[in-house]
């Protein structure tokens, strides 16, 4: 198939496209370049990463003395706890042997008494 003559673009329209294709292309290379000043380099973004991993290295260490102090009262805590537990229990102990069995003694022999068992 032949392109008629008439559906040829112009001189003109050449030039006006070509034009249009240097200004497309100026804004690219503008956006490009003002994108390329954010960029870092290599070093530096590795510079940066041994520092963040450096940062967290440290926290993770602050977390593990933490978790460590935390277990320590923790089982300090447990450990109170538990003397506690023994002093209520030798407490109740005292107070049945110091005031329960001597009313308790003194009650028999009262009813023994009563009963004329005494001597």
């Amino acid at each position: 198939m032949t392109v008629p003559p008439g559906a040829e673009p112009t001189l003109w329209e050449l030039h006006r496209a070509v034009s249009q294709l240097r200004e497309d292309l100026r804004g690219d290379l503008a956006q490009l370049a003002a994108r390329l000043d954010q960029v870092v380099t290599e070093d530096v973004y590795r510079a940066d990463q041994r520092a963040v991993d450096q940062r967290i290295s440290q926290i993770e260490a602050g977390l593990a003395g933490l978790r460590a102090e935390h277990d320590q009262a923790t089982e300090r805590a447990e450990q109170q706890r538990r003397e506690d537990q023994a002093q209520a229990a030798a407490t109740r102990r005292l107070v049945l042997s110091s005031f329960v069995s001597p009313l308790l003694l003194m009650a028999l022999q009262l009813w023994l008494a009563s009963r004329g068992a005494a001597p």
